[in-house]
């Protein structure tokens, strides 16, 4: 078993990234795999699956002690998400390992990040999210399966779609459930669905030992650290900057060209300016409101402030 020192170093970026900004690593670990080491797309989203099986478990535990899992909503995820998450694995063995079937794969791929970025600035643009939600809403069975089916099926397949398709499909469905709520249910669904998807790439044998050894001697410990640093972070500048990429990455496994591909940048510096400009001035808002003085027999006070962030 070989481990690569520069892999180990990339993939400890890519898990501090994801412990700052709390994005799926499907959509950050595979990108990098593929356009900087040159792996392949089946090795690459099979070593990533089995890799995430292990950066996630710290996540749930943290959720679950917060009481921010809403497990009826996480159960009936699951039956959808746990059978087409290996069905995925299953349906990219059918693909083969030839070269034709790796560029195939690449598309889908970059299908995958298209849809998870675009998710994510569409949640930003007209999404909102209250700060404290209702915790105890009325589970919806059939569209909540269905979710699951469509998002397993994707990071099956692909990697891509645990954080962000599912999290945007679930707030379209909840839209009650506070921001802190949905990331910890999306999250304790997300990790019997990469269990699922990783015994499917074991079984089927895509996965490398010493490329999915190095992801995960360099991405835990590094998701460890971004968590912990995640409070003293920007974390939604860095999110929406890293969304943009993605975007970019996406657009060029499908083959936009370069030319396009500028210009697209272009426009999401615009779109990320605006949408940070809108957040600040929404937090200054909130602040202003529940910092109002109070005067209480003559003695000035401050209401305590509270804000949960947003992804």
């Amino acid at each position: 078993m070989h481990i690569d020192i520069y892999l180990v170093l990339g993939s400890a970026v890519v898990g501090l990234l994801v412990g700052l900004t709390g994005m799926g690593g499907g959509a950050l670990m595979t990108p990098m795999l593929v356009l900087l080491f040159g792996v392949t797309p089946s090795a690459a989203i099979a070593s990533d699956l089995m890799a995430a099986f292990f950066m996630k478990p710290a996540g749930v535990f943290i959720h679950w002690r917060r009481k921010t899992v809403n497990t009826s909503v996480v159960r009936y995820l699951c039956y959808g998400s746990v059978p087409a998450a290996f069905l995925g694995t299953y349906v990219m063995h059918l693909l083969g390992q030839s070269v034709v079937a790796e560029h195939r794969l690449q598309i889908l791929l970059g299908t995958a990040l298209i849809i998870g970025s675009v998710a994510i600035f569409y949640r930003s643009v007209f999404v909102e999210t209250p700060a404290s939600g209702d915790e105890h809403v009325k589970v919806r069975p059939l569209p909540t399966v269905f979710i699951g089916i469509v998002g397993g099926f994707m990071v099956g397949l692909t990697s891509v779609g645990a954080g962000s398709l599912i999290l945007v499909l679930l707030v379209m469905v909840y839209p009650t459930l506070s921001n802190k709520q949905l990331v910890g249910t999306d999250l304790a669904q997300s990790l019997p669905l990469t269990f699922s998807a990783a015994l499917g790439t074991l079984i089927f044998g895509h996965v490398e030992l010493g490329l999915t050894s190095s992801i995960v001697i360099g991405s835990v410990p590094a998701v460890i650290v971004g968590s912990l640093l995640s409070s003293r972070s920007n974390g939604y500048l860095l999110r929406r900057v890293i969304t943009g990429v993605v975007l970019l990455s996406g657009l060029k496994y499908v083959g936009v060209p370069v030319d396009w591909l500028g210009i697209i940048g272009a426009l999401e510096i615009v779109l990320i300016t605006f949408l940070t400009i809108r957040h600040w001035r929404r937090t200054r808002d909130r602040v202003d409101e529940v910092s109002v003085p109070e005067t209480v027999e003559g003695v000035v006070t401050l209401l305590p402030t509270g804000l949960d962030g947003n992804l």
